[in-house]
């Protein structure tokens, strides 16, 4: 017997409005040529990290609250003799997202992360393009994130969120992460 998949509130709207609107949009003759969300990959560096790996550990916990997921350490790839960084030492974390996980990030990015930023108005359309479809922003602070108590955490960090699409263009990637409601400036 098969069971039938449960899809997540995102997975539904992409196959139901956001498919047509892109094939509409962009004249798709193929259903396979409309673009899709192929994963989200989170990206935390700790360059106090160097001198202290207790802080990489809590930046890693805290990753692990934000993703549903155990990210994994980055090492540095060359040694900096003026940031004390030697070649093979951790100095970050990230987690690569897909499928269930990876749609429950996005609607928990979209409908409560990004609205708790001080003095949001949205995110910049014309940047974080890379010429091939992905797209990726910055965030400031970890605690916009609601899995994170405030009362535990030792610093404030930063981390790159990394939309990977399977997009041909920059129009086409916007037009997919807008149908997402990802909240760009006009």
């Amino acid at each position: 017997m098969s069971e039938k998949k449960i899809l997540t509130r995102l997975q539904k709207h992409y196959r139901e409005v956001v498919r047509a609107e892109l094939k509409k949009e962009f004249g798709y003759t193929n259903d396979m040529q409309i673009p899709t969300l192929e994963k989200i990959v989170i990206n935390m560096g700790v360059g106090e990290a160097a001198g202290d790996q207790k802080k990489l550990d809590a930046a890693v916990a805290e990753l692990t609250l934000i993703a549903g997921q155990k990210p994994v350490k980055t090492v540095a790839k060359k040694a900096i003799a003026g940031f004390k960084i030697r070649e093979g030492l951790p100095i970050g974390a990230k987690v690569t997202l897909r499928a269930d996980r990876m749609f429950e990030f996005l609607d928990r990015l979209v409908t409560i992360a990004l609205p708790r930023v001080r003095d949001f108005r949205g995110i910049p359309a014309n940047k974080g393009f890379d010429g091939r479809g992905n797209f990726t922003l910055g965030v400031k602070e970890q605690i916009i994130f609601p899995e994170i108590v405030y009362d535990k955490v030792d610093a404030i960090r930063g981390m790159d969120i990394c939309f990977v699409t399977s997009a041909k263009s920059d129009a086409e990637a916007k037009a997919l992460l807008k149908g997402f409601n990802l909240p760009f400036q006009k």
